[in-house]
């Protein structure tokens, strides 16, 4: 009689070869994750809360928006300063302009035209407004059957 090893775990083997999620905390990932800015996501009956970590950024250097896709973007645009002074030479140099985009899905329950933001020492608070049960039943509409 002859034994055969059979690979049952050819699916897994292929996924792990192309996908090798070993290299996920390295390069790039990583380097994304880090210009990200952390944050914290809160649900009250009223609103969801959002908190991003921004040190040292001014309402200024952020853009806020919703895009066509109902998404919530928020991204820096902070403009890079060309500050050459000629009595310094810098012998090391690690200061650099960072920038990000982050987008989020909005829940459908949430009143655009109402989300409001504000930055304080370093934090980013975006509040989310959701619907009331009475203005949900107010966007409902009976559509005649001709």
């Amino acid at each position: 009689m002859l034994l055969t090893r059979r690979n049952q775990d050819l699916m897994p083997s292929l996924f792990n070869e192309l996908l090798d999620w070993s290299n996920w905390n390295n390069g790039l990932w990583n380097e994304a994750h880090h210009l990200s800015p952390k944050m914290n996501v809160s649900e009250t009956d009223e609103a969801y809360e959002l908190e991003l970590c921004v040190p040292g950024l001014k309402k200024e250097d952020l853009n806020l928006s919703v895009d066509p896709d109902n998404n919530l973007v928020v991204e820096m645009v902070q403009e890079e300063k060309n500050e050459e002074k000629k009595e310094r030479k810098y012998l090391r140099r690690e200061f650099s302009r960072m920038q990000f985009k982050q987008m989020m899905a909005l829940p459908e329950n949430v009143k655009r035209d109402d989300i409001s933001a504000r930055v304080n020492d370093g934090i980013l608070y975006i509040k989310l407004p959701k619907i009331t049960d009475q203005e949900k039943k107010a966007l409902s509409q009976s559509i005649a059957i001709s």
